[in-house]
């Protein structure tokens, strides 16, 4: 059986000055969690969500229901999806790239979701233009796109053929760090050293392929032989007495990364691979 062709979630265009690439918007991840039910401890049978109208004292199906926005106590206006298309904003069906950026000048910690940007059939051309553009000057633009109910900052960047998009936190959504007072101790010299040793002997070239979510594998093992009536997986048991001293710590951790093997450095020239961004939370 062929693999089913990912399905577009937005249509729209990307907008910049005079130019608009008419594209379509893909999500770029998918959860690979195990997931839970709520059940009856009494008789083990799954519970369900049920939508309850407290007036009528009934049930109620999702056909039977409408988003309200909560404009007093207690009073709510309807919003149907022909509301939302009546937004005076451009973005509903528009990426309005407002600035180029570097892409070591974006901080991480605003990334929040990846999608992917492929072309029309009509704006292929266009979009090779820009996406080539953009990687002949190692930019990456910065855009508003609004995306289910909410209007957000995002990122657009070349990626494997396409383009990425990454909608981002605004500033103000973003807590400041300052306040956690975590930086009030004084390091010495030799401790910085070694803690710079330590650093260096565990630096590598990023590969996302090196890396497995070995929790998830972990529990497909409990709730195997849970299933199977069979004894559970032994629980690791924490090896080695603790280190209170830090540079006992430093200097033992320094002598255990010593015997680990490197892979050599990325080739000057050589094709830079960025993955989608660390996501936080679905759309």
């Amino acid at each position: 059986m062929a693999p089913r062709s990912p399905r577009a979630i937005w249509t729209g265009t990307i907008s910049f000055g005079m130019v608009s690439i008419p594209v379509r918007l893909y999500t770029a991840t998918e959860s690979h969690d195990v997931h839970f039910h709520l059940l009856h401890k009494a008789d083990g049978v799954r519970l369900k969500n049920v939508r309850w109208c407290p007036k009528h004292e009934k049930a109620i199906s999702w056909e039977d229901t409408e988003r309200g926005y909560e404009y007093a106590k207690g009073k709510y206006v309807p919003i149907s999806e022909d509301d939302l298309e009546h937004l005076p904003v451009k973005t509903v069906h528009t990426v309005e790239i407002s600035d180029f950026v570097k892409l070591d000048d974006v901080d991480p910690i605003y990334y929040d979701k990846a999608y992917y940007l492929a072309p029309e059939e009509t704006g292929v051309k266009a979009f090779a233009w820009l996406r080539q553009a953009l990687e002949e000057t190692g930019r990456a633009a910065v855009a508003k796109v609004a995306i289910r109910d909410k209007e957000s900052l995002c990122l657009v960047r070349p990626y494997e053929g396409v383009l990425s998009m990454e909608t981002m936190l605004y500033a103000n959504e973003i807590r400041a760090a300052k306040d956690l007072e975590a930086d009030g101790a004084r390091v010495s010299a030799n401790e910085l050293q070694m803690a710079v040793s330590l650093v260096e002997n565990l630096s590598n070239t990023f590969d996302p392929e090196r890396y497995e979510d070995k929790y998830q594998a972990a529990l497909k093992k409990v709730i195997k032989a849970k299933v199977e009536g069979a004894p559970l997986p032994e629980a690791p048991t924490e090896k080695g007495g603790k280190v209170v001293d830090l540079m006992e710590a430093l200097r033992a951790s320094i002598e255990q990364t010593k015997k680990k093997g490197r892979q050599p450095e990325r080739k000057a020239g050589a094709p830079r691979r960025h993955a989608p961004a660390r996501r936080r939370k679905s759309a």
